[in-house]
């Protein structure tokens, strides 16, 4: 694997822990005293671990793109965490604009060299 296949797995991996860092929010927001804290404590392991991974993958990736992707990566993630653990809605408008955020994603991936 290239430097570059490494980057783009290791900014995957970095929107994932964005995921993590705003799912532990939610779960901190539903939860009380102790098991609160825990959840905040996981907050902040994954913000870390996403905001390092982040700036790893920038040292061989465009920052625009990689921060557009790691965002893209977070939402997308983060909509998903919401409708399955959250029992968010589920709207025709939620679906289509959660696909135009992936076709966006790939998108920039596509015309990243």
């Amino acid at each position: 694997m290239n430097i570059i296949s490494q980057s783009w797995t290791i900014l995957i991996i970095a929107g994932l822990f964005e995921t993590g860092f705003a799912t532990c929010l939610g779960l901190a927001k539903q939860s009380e005293g102790r098991i609160s804290q825990l959840w905040f404590g996981g907050f902040l392991i994954c913000l870390t671990l996403s905001m390092i991974l982040l700036m790893k993958a920038v040292e061989h990736l465009p920052v625009g793109t990689a921060y557009g992707v790691w965002t893209g990566i977070g939402a997308v993630g983060t909509v998903l965490v919401g409708i399955f653990l959250f029992n968010e809605p589920v709207t025709f408008w939620r679906v289509f604009f959660l696909f135009t955020l992936i076709a966006s994603i790939v998108g920039l991936k596509i015309v990243t060299n």
